[in-house]
């Protein structure tokens, strides 16, 4: 029987009803499991509360600690991990520990979109569905990945593209890379994945995201390099393009400090080559930004406030680049 340990961070799939109104995350690890039909037939599960926080109020350096827990549990014989939380950002979460990761081990992050209280809540469901995924020995080495709704996400790429529907989860660039049926484990792609050389401890720094709007005029660009932030991530319009009015703000900060293009799109690739008007991609990245390439830029800023701390301003480009690559 598989040993698999959950650890639970609280979100909708955890929520109680409030005395103030409303739902508020007030389950343990062992409530969860202990809601979940068929659960001993699937493995031996051992579970531990690591926060008790909507998905809003997880910061980075709780991903960074969770990290070096998973890596603590399965160095004491356990053949797979499943984190539970909110999946108001389970898709930062997930690419931090798929970043901080390097275990062959199956780390499995899963969540719900309705909370216990409501009709067909679809928690326990995806706990089973994260247990026998992390299960698995079709996961081994894949990496961190998001199991919701019997569909199975690479964490580089899974993205929550609903506010409310059970299948929120997606992964726009390229789909799911497996799922579950009948209680099986199903692998159909197994993506490259991007290694990185980062230290143990690790101290994210404060990184800015910014998405620009029609009309917009680089305001919150000058104010972000004045609010003492150490990098900026810029979700573009379309391909990489931004007004021409931004242009300057942008070139400021990037003498100044990594400034990272992606596209406000959430899907596809961010442009290097194609147009060449003031604020087209082209132009931008002559003055100094760097290009997020398939990343979006909720999970380019996650890996900006990692690389800042462990290989400093001048590193960035390098480490960036050849994560990209790798990955791709």
């Amino acid at each position: 029987m598989p040993e698999i340990a959950v650890i639970a961070l609280g979100g909708t799939i955890a929520m109680a009803p409030d005395p103030g109104g409303g739902v508020a995350p007030k389950l343990r690890a062992e409530d969860l499991i202990g809601a979940v039909p068929g659960l001993a037939e699937a493995a031996s599960v051992r579970a531990s509360t690591f926060r008790r926080l909507p998905g809003a109020d997880l910061q980075l350096a709780d991903v960074v600690a969770l990290a070096r827990e998973i890596e603590a549990v399965l160095h004491d014989d356990v053949d797979g991990v499943v984190v539970t939380q909110g999946t108001d950002t389970i898709e930062e979460v997930a690419f931090g520990l798929d970043v901080l990761l390097d275990v062959p081990q199956p780390v499995v992050v899963t969540g719900a979109m309705r909370n216990p209280q409501l009709a067909g809540a679809d928690g326990p469901a995806n706990v089973l569905a994260a247990v026998r995924a992390a299960a698995a020995q079709a996961l081994r080495g894949l990496g961190c990945v998001v199991a919701m709704g019997d569909e199975i996400h690479a964490a580089r790429l899974a993205v929550k593209s609903h506010t409310s529907r059970p299948d929120a989860i997606t992964s726009p660039l390229a789909g799911p890379v497996g799922w579950i049926a009948e209680n099986r484990v199903r692998v159909a792609l197994r993506p490259p994945r991007p290694a990185l050389d980062l230290p143990h401890d690790l101290h994210p720094r404060r990184v800015a995201l910014v998405t620009v709007g029609l009309g917009d005029d680089g305001a919150l660009i000058s104010a972000a390099a004045e609010a003492g932030f150490e990098g900026i991530v810029i979700e573009a319009l379309g391909g990489g393009h931004v007004p021409a009015a931004m242009v300057d703000p942008i070139e400021e900060a990037a003498a100044e400090m990594p400034v990272l293009l992606a596209s406000r799109t959430q899907a596809g690739e961010t442009l290097r080559e194609t147009y060449g008007f003031p604020g087209s991609e082209r132009d931008l990245l002559a003055r100094g930004v760097l290009s997020a390439g398939w990343l979006g830029g909720r999970k380019a800023r996650v890996l900006l406030a990692l690389l800042l701390d462990s290989k400093g301003p001048d590193g960035v480009a390098a480490a960036l680049e050849g994560y990209l690559e790798t990955g791709a």
